[in-house]
């Protein structure tokens, strides 16, 4: 008999691994360890601070060119839509609703149940991100400042929501102008793809760099840093729900009056596949099928609807990002502003529109978001393992958001046969 090749380990699971074994190190060296030169200096400040922080730096590097390839490529697909007339306007304008609702609810979860409360992360040193609060500004110069008044500038100094902006207009204006400006439109796509790349080779450095920020974390903290991350992994499962069975079910109900019940029942086992696999994209086919055959609705629509949903729908991410920001925020003993939770609402609710397809691609975005409202970038690494595990939940509430979606525009569209959803599920 052949032996079976043994399956490589997946990111994830070595992220995961990388987590506890840098909490039980961290434990073990706060608990254990006696204080002196070797552990003190050259270990927990030394090697863990440095290799930590180089890997923070790389998530960092990526951010900027990212988001502005991806955006403008992003942009640029949503601009074809007009040729779809009100099918592509509803269905943009229903992901970007959703995805701001979103992360209004994480924000509310969070705030409820302060997962960073009782935790002090300001024993460990930051980097140069800007750890104050953001200064109070009024909401007439907050809108003002995120277009931008000279967009190099905005791109060498990282103002994000400038940036944002700046690329969605050069997205539009590439989409309009179609095969004249197809150089550039392959320029920024080629850069798209360069950073994707670029993003998988600083993501396989996770693991590493996971351990060292866990394992310093854990040898200030002990076993004190294990309940905060708890009430992290529980209060991004309560926005999930939330926004999969309220939010969404809500909606469909209003919309197009159909049993959201039924709708879940249909649905579920394509949310148990995505849930499985961790990616929107590997769920396209199944559903499209699942939504004509269960569901009614027109391969016409769905095939539009779905493809773009995976590309620019991003709410279990955009939840991740909103409780993180709380959590974060609280952790470090900053106080966030009303306009503060505006600015992430915004920004999460923009940055979603063209990295989707990313690997990983939240907890790149949510440097971006922390950095909006003058948050530092360390708190990711604590939370980057948990991430990994709700990663799977995320995608399902994604898709879950793009079959809402894609169900109310043909319904709107008469492209919904309701005789077929009254039908019992095959």
């Amino acid at each position: 008999m052949e032996k079976k090749e043994k399956k490589p380990i997946g990111l994830t699971t070595r992220i995961f691994i990388a987590l506890l074994l840098g909490a039980i190190l961290g434990v073990v060296l706060h608990y254990f360890a006696p204080h002196n030169y070797f552990f003190d200096t050259v270990l927990i400040d030394g090697v863990f601070y440095v290799v930590g922080q180089g890997f923070l730096r790389l998530m960092q590097m990526l951010v900027v060119p990212l988001v502005l390839c991806s955006l403008i490529c992003g942009a640029s697909a949503i601009g074809d839509t007009k040729t779809l007339g009100k099918v592509g306007v509803r269905t943009v304008g229903f992901y970007i609703v959703t995805t701001a609702l979103a992360v209004a609810v994480a924000l509310t979860v969070a705030k409820i149940i302060n997962p960073g409360m009782g935790m002090d992360l300001n024993t460990l040193e930051t980097t140069e991100t800007g750890i104050s609060a953001s200064q109070q500004t009024s909401m007439v110069d907050t809108l003002l400042d995120i277009i931008p008044k000279n967009p190099l500038e905005s791109l060498a100094t990282g103002n994000m929501l400038q940036i944002i902006v700046f690329a969605i207009i050069v997205g539009i204006i590439l989409a309009k102008l179609g095969d004249r400006t197809q150089t550039i439109h392959n320029l920024f796509q080629q850069g798209n793809d360069i950073m994707m790349e670029m993003t998988m080779m600083v993501m396989s450095l996770a693991p590493i760099g996971v351990f060292c920020l866990i394992a310093r974390t854990f040898s200030g903290m002990g076993f004190d840093a294990f309940q905060p991350l708890i009430k992290y992994m529980l209060a991004v499962m309560l926005a999930l729900v939330v926004q999969c069975l309220g939010v969404y079910q809500i909606l469909l109900k209003v919309f197009t009056g159909l049993n959201p019940i039924r709708f879940i029942k249909k649905f579920l086992p394509v949310m148990g596949f995505a849930f499985s696999t961790a990616t929107s994209n590997a769920t396209i086919p199944l559903s499209i099928d699942t939504l004509e055959r269960k569901m009614g609705v027109s391969r016409r629509i769905s095939s539009f609807t779905i493809p773009l949903g995976a590309t620019i729908n991003m709410d279990g991410t955009s939840i991740m990002q909103g409780v993180a920001v709380v959590f974060i925020a609280q952790a470090y003993g900053i106080a966030l502003t009303p306009m503060d939770y505006i600015t992430v609402i915004a920004t999460a609710t923009l940055a979603s529109i063209g990295t989707a397809g990313v690997p990983s691609v939240g907890l790149v975005t949510l440097s971006m978001v922390l950095t909006s409202v003058g948050l530092p970038i360390e708190g990711i690494g604590f939370i980057m393992g948990i991430d990994r595990i709700l990663d799977m939940s995320r995608t399902a509430v994604n898709i879950t958001g793009d079959a809402v979606c894609t169900t109310i525009v043909a319904h709107q569209n008469k492209a919904l046969d309701k005789t077929v959803f009254a039908q019992q599920n095959d």
